[in-house]
């Protein structure tokens, strides 16, 4: 019997104490070099104008900015406290210049015109959308013909040895109990492969491939 999904929150990581913990939380799996930022570029999104739906602290697009040229980068965040920080890690890479950042809510109607972006992608926010069918009729609207996206997420068919060792690999087993806490809620809110196989059949964004991994699932396309 396949394990029910339930749903997480759809208002971002908000509160002082959650963002800080959650910020220590990426700049470890950055440091130890666990964010996707060769994955994303390795999937052909290394130039021009990216969406980043969901920064959260920034590092995934503050890492893919350093590490490509000529590229620009709009963040759309819905937590006014993860902004601050995302900013703030900005300056310290020194590409607060590339960046502009946009609160707003990502499961409704995107704050872009169509066809304006060369890419989109996110990382660890698809199981927060609200309505993940209109998000992805978004992600279409706004793509350049032929821009790619690229989206991944944990899913909920994780196994459990793996859950611990991501535990101790990030640190959080012994340091915060409420990420510890968080990381559970994130997979039981996470997708099976073929439950977004479904949803993206009757979608805008139809060309697409889902790679799935022992952690989690990848979502990348093309806008024909």
């Amino acid at each position: 019997m396949k394990k029910q999904r339930i749903p997480e929150t759809d208002q971002g990581i908000t509160g002082e104490l959650n963002v800080c913990d959650y910020d220590r939380f990426q700049k470890k799996m950055r440091d130890k070099g666990l964010i996707e930022t060769k994955e994303l570029i390795k999937s052909g999104i290394c130039k021009g104008i990216a969406l980043e739906i969901g920064p959260g602290p920034g590092y995934l697009g503050l890492e893919w900015l350093k590490n490509t040229t000529n590229t620009f980068l709009y963040w759309l965040e819905i937590s006014e406290d993860m902004k601050n920080i995302a900013l703030k890690n900005a300056e310290e890479y020194g590409l607060i210049d590339r960046i502009k950042i946009i609160i707003s809510d990502a499961t409704k109607k995107f704050p872009f015109a169509d066809g304006i972006f060369d890419a989109v992608f996110t990382n660890g926010s698809l199981h927060e959308w609200a309505n993940p069918a209109e998000v992805f009729n978004e992600i279409e609207r706004v793509l350049k013909h032929r821009g790619k996206c690229f989206i991944s997420d944990l899913k909920r068919n994780i196994n459990p040895i793996l859950v611990f060792l991501m535990k101790i690999l990030s640190g959080i087993k012994y340091q915060s109990k409420e990420m510890e806490k968080g990381l559970t809620t994130s997979i039981n809110a996470a997708y099976l492969k073929n439950e977004l196989k479904e949803m993206l059949s009757k979608n805008k964004f139809n060309n697409f491939y889902i790679n799935e991994n022992p952690f989690g699932l990848t979502i990348t396309g093309i806008k024909e």
